[in-house]
């Protein structure tokens, strides 16, 4: 039976079959200092899943702005499987209170049973409890899989975001797509309707 808990500092060292460079979102690295900031800030947000056995099936953050990835390689004891990454942030006056996916990370040989909708579900959950007014996550355009995953899970398109992620090798920056679901406290569902216009990362707040 797959377990869910808290993320805790050792899994840092525990990551190897997930890697964090197989994020959904394919955000770019950070380091161990980037993790610990959202696990002091936001240790509610940071859930792993854990196969029978002691093996981790993957992490998930509820957060932050981008997800990051780690190192792989080497032998550990404790293996990550699946994992949801995430943070609270946004102001209540203007009913921008949310809760934001940072990262969401899965095993290679752990696809396509059920845990992200599962983790993100849980993320959902924690953020109704905080009074979110939605969730919301960053996504690269061309990641079709990624994109129809969230629009299977409820989220919907609600601006782009030109050049929000930065490229490498002398090719172009690539668009984000910044989706979203509303939660109950937003009665009349006003978090998610679409701009009619992209936006720039200097637009964001």
């Amino acid at each position: 039976m797959t377990t869910l808990r808290a993320f805790t500092c050792d899994d840092l060292f525990r990551f190897n079959n997930i890697g964090f460079g197989f994020l959904l979102n394919r955000a770019p690295q950070y380091g161990i200092p980037f993790y610990l900031q959202y696990l002091a800030h936001w240790p509610e947000y940071f859930v792993v899943a854990e196969a029978p056995g002691g093996e981790l099936m993957g992490y998930s953050d509820r957060g932050g702005r981008c997800g990051g990835a780690l190192w792989g390689g080497g032998s550990v004891l404790m293996l990550p499987v699946f994992a949801v990454m995430g943070k609270a942030e946004g102001s209540v006056a203007r009913e921008e209170w949310h809760g934001h996916v940072t990262a969401l990370s899965v095993a290679p040989e752990f696809r396509r049973l059920g845990l992200a909708a599962k983790l993100m579900e849980l993320l959902e959950e924690i953020s109704e409890k905080k009074g979110g007014f939605f969730v919301d996550l960053f996504v690269r355009v061309s990641n079709q899989v990624a994109v129809n995953m969230y629009k299977q899970l409820g989220y919907s398109v609600y601006r782009t975001v030109l050049e929000y992620y930065s490229a490498s090798n002398g090719e172009p920056d690539e668009d984000a797509y910044d989706m979203r679901k509303a939660l109950s406290r937003d009665t009349e569902k006003k978090s998610i309707i679409p701009l009619p216009h992209p936006v720039r990362p200097e637009d964001i707040e």
